[in-house]
Order: C-alpha cells, then sequence, then structure tokens
C-alpha cells in the first residue's frame, strides 16, 4: 500500500447525493435552539426556528458537559452579582461555586441526576433574578444500556485572539466565521461536542529568546511566571489573553451540547517547536498553572468514569470538583459508544526509549479499554494525530523536513525520544487487536484527512488495519502547516498506508454518526474567498454539506 494516494488539498468539493438523515431525540429537538443564535439555516431537511428570541442576559458563557447522571458547567457573567449564583433543575437546586476572584467565573456541579433525562436549568442570582432564559440539557444513556444511534461533532483549532493581527492583517480567522462555522455544526443537533486542542494561542517563550510578542503585551499585559496565576496580576491577564478564545467564540451556543475540550500544545501558552533557547516540553510549573487555570474558569473537566481509575495522573484534584480529570477523559454513550480522551503534553518525558507522550498509568487505561469486548464502538482521540506528520519537534514519528521539501529520517530529530514512537506502536498493536474496527479521530494538525494504517515499522497491523482521521480546525486563517512547517501534513514514513484524503488545508469539522453496525464520518469544509482579508462567502456556511462521506464497519472484515 502507498501513502502517496492523495487528494490535492484545494480541489473542488464533491457535492453528496443524500444529506445527513436526521435521527431525532426530544433532546435534539429541544436543544437545537443552541445552534442558532445568529440565525444559522437547519440541518438539511429539517424545519427549525432561529433562535434570536433566546436571551443570554447577564450570562457571557456557558459550556457544560454531562455523563449519566451529572453535569458540570463553566459559566461567565458579564458582571459581578449579588450573592451566590444557583442552578435549578427541577425540584434541585444546585449553588455555584466561583472560580476566580471577581465573582465573575463559576462553576455548577450537579450531581445524582435520571440517565437519558431532558432537564430544563434555570440561572438565578442570589436575589433569584433569572440570569438568562431557560434551557434545556440532557444526560446521557446508563452505561450498561443499549442506545441505537450516537452523533458526535469533532473539531480542533478553534483558538486565535480576534484583535491580534500581523502586517496590518488578522491572524485568525474572525470570531463571526468561526461561529458561523459552529452553527452550522451544531444544526445537525450533535448528542457531544468534542474540541481538541488548541483553544488558546498565547505561546510566551517560543515566539522569541525575548519572550512573546509585543502585541500580547498590548493585548493583555505580562505573566509574571514566578507568580500564581490566579489571585495575582496574572488573572486579569489571563482574563484579557483567554476571554476573547473562548468565551467571546462560544458564548451560549453549546448551552444544550456537552462538550469535552481536550488540551493541547498551545493550551500550555507554548508550541511544540525546539528553539535554541528553550525546549518546552514536558511544561513547566507556570505552563501547568496557566493550562489548569484555563480550564478552571473556561470549560468543564472531565466527568468520572466507573472505568477511569480515579487516581490518574491530573484526576481527582483537591481544588476540583469531586473525581474530575483534567488530562484524560471519557465520553460514554451506554455501551453502544466510548471514546477516550487523552492528553499527550502535560506528563510527556524525555527519557530516551523510556520515553512517553502518555504516561504509564494512563497508557494501563487505554489498554484495559480496547481489551473489552462489552464495548460497542471504540474511539480514540488522542492530543496527538495519529499517522500524520508535519516534521514537528513534538509528534509520535521521527520525520524531519529535508531541505528537498520532502518529509522522512534524512537526518535526526533534535531531542525527539524513540520512546514516543515505541509507546504509539503499543497502543496500535492493541487497537489492531481488537474485535472491534480500531478509530482515531486527530485534531492539531489544521487539516482534515482520512487514511488507513496496516503497519508501523515491523509491527504488522494488516489483520485488523487502524482507521483514522483529521477532523478539522475552526480559526485558521494563516497557520497552515504548508506556511509555517513548509510541507502539507503526511502519513509517516515509518507507516505503510494509504490515505484515501489526503490533508486538505481549510476549516471545517467532522460529524461521525454511530451505531451498532459501525461508524459514518462526514467530513465538512469552507474556504475563504481571500485567506489574507478573512473574507469570503460566508453565507455559504449556512448551507455547508458535506463533501466526503465514508462508512466504517464496526467488526473488521475478515480476510
Amino acid at each position: 500500500m502507498s501513502n502517496r494516494n492523495r487528494e490535492q488539498p484545494h480541489s473542488t468539493p464533491e457535492r453528496p447525493a443524500a444529506t445527513i438523515a436526521p435521527t431525532l431525540t426530544r433532546r435534539q429537538l429541544l436543544g437545537t435552539a443552541a445552534a442558532l443564535t445568529t440565525g444559522a439555516l437547519a440541518g438539511p431537511g429539517r424545519s427549525m426556528a432561529r433562535d434570536s428570541g433566546w436571551d443570554s442576559g447577564r450570562v457571557a458563557h456557558l459550556l457544560p458537559t454531562a455523563s449519566h447522571d451529572r453535569f458540570l458547567i463553566k459559566a461567565s457573567l458579564s458582571e459581578p452579582i449579588s450573592g451566590v449564583p444557583t442552578l435549578n433543575l427541577g425540584r434541585r437546586n444546585v449553588e455555584g461555586t466561583p472560580t476566580d476572584t471577581q465573582g465573575l467565573f463559576w462553576l455548577f456541579d450537579a450531581d445524582g441526576l435520571e440517565a437519558a433525562t431532558d432537564y430544563e436549568l434555570r440561572l438565578r442570582d442570589g436575589g433569584g433574578t433569572p440570569l438568562c432564559d431557560n434551557w434545556p440539557l440532557r444526560t446521557f444513556p446508563n452505561p450498561e444500556s443499549s442506545p441505537e444511534h450516537a452523533r458526535v461533532l469533532l473539531f480542533t483549532c478553534a483558538g486565535g485572539h480576534p484583535d491580534l493581527r500581523r502586517g496590518g492583517l488578522p491572524h485568525y480567522l474572525p470570531l463571526s466565521i468561526r461561529r458561523r462555522l459552529l452553527q452550522r455544526a451544531l444544526s445537525f443537533a450533535p448528542d457531544a461536542v468534542i474540541a481538541n486542542g488548541d483553544h488558546i494561542y498565547w505561546d510566551q517563550r517560543t515566539p522569541g529568546p525575548n519572550g512573546p510578542p509585543p502585541e500580547y503585551l498590548e493585548l493583555a499585559g505580562h505573566f509574571d511566571r514566578s507568580q500564581t496565576v490566579l489571585g495575582t496580576a496574572n488573572e486579569t491577564v489571563l482574563k484579557r489573553a483567554v476571554g476573547p478564545q473562548v468565551a467571546d467564540l462560544y458564548g451560549t451556543l453549546m448551552r444544550s451540547a456537552p462538550v469535552f475540550f481536550l488540551q493541547d500544545d498551545h493550551d500550555y501558552f507554548d508550541g511544540d517547536r525546539v528553539r535554541s533557547w528553550v525546549v518546552p516540553y514536558p511544561p513547566d510549573p507556570f505552563m501547568i498553572r496557566a493550562a489548569r487555570a484555563s480550564q478552571r474558569l473556561f470549560y468543564p473537566e472531565f466527568l468520572p468514569d466507573s472505568e477511569r481509575p480515579l487516581g490518574l495522573p491530573s484526576a481527582s484534584m483537591a481544588d476540583r470538583p469531586p473525581g474530575v480529570g483534567e488530562a484524560f477523559g471519557t465520553l460514554r454513550y451506554g455501551r453502544l459508544l466510548e471514546v477516550l480522551l487523552y492528553d499527550c503534553r502535560r506528563h510527556q518525558t524525555i527519557k530516551g526509549d523510556l520515553g512517553t507522550l502518555v504516561p504509564e498509568q494512563a497508557e494501563k487505561w487505554l489498554l484495559r479499554r480496547m481489551a473489552d469486548p462489552k464495548i460497542g464502538n471504540l474511539v480514540q482521540v488522542p492530543s496527538l494525530p495519529l499517522g500524520w506528520t508535519a516534521g514537528k519537534w513534538g509528534e509520535w514519528y521521527p520525520d524531519i523536513l529535508a531541505e528537498d521539501g520532502t518529509l522522512g529520517l534524512s537526518r535526526a530529530k533534535d531531542f525527539w525520544q524513540q520512546g514516543w514512537l515505541l509507546q504509539h506502536d503499543r497502543l496500535l498493536k492493541a487497537a489492531s487487536a481488537m474485535e472491534r474496527s480500531p478509530i482515531f479521530l486527530n485534531g492539531d494538525l489544521h487539516s482534515i484527512a482520512e487514511a488507513t494504517i496496516y503497519s508501523s515499522g515491523d509491527l504488522d497491523l494488516s489483520a485488523n488495519p487502524i482507521r483514522t482521521a483529521l477532523v478539522g480546525p475552526i480559526g485558521t486563517l494563516r497557520g497552515w502547516p504548508s506556511g509555517g512547517r513548509g510541507t502539507v501534513g503526511q502519513l509517516s514514513t515509518v507507516l505503510r498506508g494509504e490515505e484515501a484524503l489526503g490533508c486538505v488545508e481549510e476549516n471545517g469539522f467532522l460529524i461521525a454518526d454511530f451505531d451498532p453496525e459501525g461508524t459514518t464520518l462526514r467530513f465538512f469544509r469552507w474556504r475563504p474567498g481571500d485567506r489574507q482579508r478573512g473574507v469570503g462567502n460566508e453565507e455559504d456556511i449556512d448551507s455547508l454539506e458535506p463533501f466526503r462521506t465514508v462508512r466504517w464497519p464496526r467488526r473488521p472484515r475478515q480476510a
């Protein structure tokens, strides 16, 4: 098999003959309003009213996550309020917990809920006055149940400060366009949303030996790396840097869609390039403090799962809600679907053949889950893409860009660790040994792609090859791999595989539908008319259709 079977990155998209078939639950009917706060059109074949009537009031942003028996909601307010806000769910009242020092950011942790149940949520200030209109949110099915369908929206790289300009031009896709893409994605009524990394771009050391660029200091101020983040002047810097990239982007769009935010390199406030003045990872104490503070204020941690140990690294921390994980998470939808989410940055090590991107305890958890025959569809979502390389340092793979513009092993990659590839092969070996098709859905690489992997080095995976895809970025304007790295992403040369879709450097997203027989992936992309200016046919987003649809069976095909 060859990895040269590539679609050209900017070929004309094909229009499918059929649209996504609507599979509506009651929650989906209730929750579709979350997709339309500025009037995006409904999903194909669906009648849907505009959401202009929903009043966000004094709520600046809402990002919930869910399990079968618990909600965890992160929220911020446009102004301080009197008393402690309360979240009402029928007969339940849950007091908010402040997460900042100014009374603007709050979390609400509602446990003991009924599975597969629609709740109407009401948010009130300390005096009982509504802070926004009521909204619906639904718990997931019981872990032992057998739902027939689940739909998940996936995307990556949605971050980027909207006021950051380089050479007088915007550096990231304008927020209005990002929100429009999200609205179109939400119009398909996903049961859950996965935002895979790079929610924040605010690198501190890797831009240059003198620290962050002057534009960062002008927009947000200067971090004091010797101090804590919350409760010092760093808190104001953090809010100015991160707020426009997260709170202003999502607002209340996803109030009825449980979200799973996985952190990647830029979410630790540095990139993954080795410079002559710094090797940025493993993250230093300030990077971890900043990443934890961003998560604490802006987006929810991962709720506990009975099959995920409470003692994994970065889990069950004393300053977080009980049992939640920060780096490793699970999206469980009955027995139909289990999604394993894992951060490859926070705990990476530089130990040669013993180096890892996922700590030993987390790797054991992943291996156990892959060996469980009771799971219907098992999907892995790592923060580092599996299959593709752009010659970056912090990858699974040793490939590096040669002077002739090709990726390969022409020279050693400085500070790259052989242990990372060894761990990669252990994970792929276990995935291929499953009685179901192994699926990896990836972010990070600012591209859309799909491939099948048949071997890694001497490891033969052909009996049950690996299915892998890049889900598409939301906020990229000028940071495409071919610009910053000098190459479009490609399958690593240590792999033997076939790209059914070569890397497409476009913004977009992925809709994944799961049923007892397998997985259907629908890829969406949108190309600005003028990338440098960030303008184009924005109205096309409102009727965006998948340009590629693939079906992966649950069971591997017999040879």
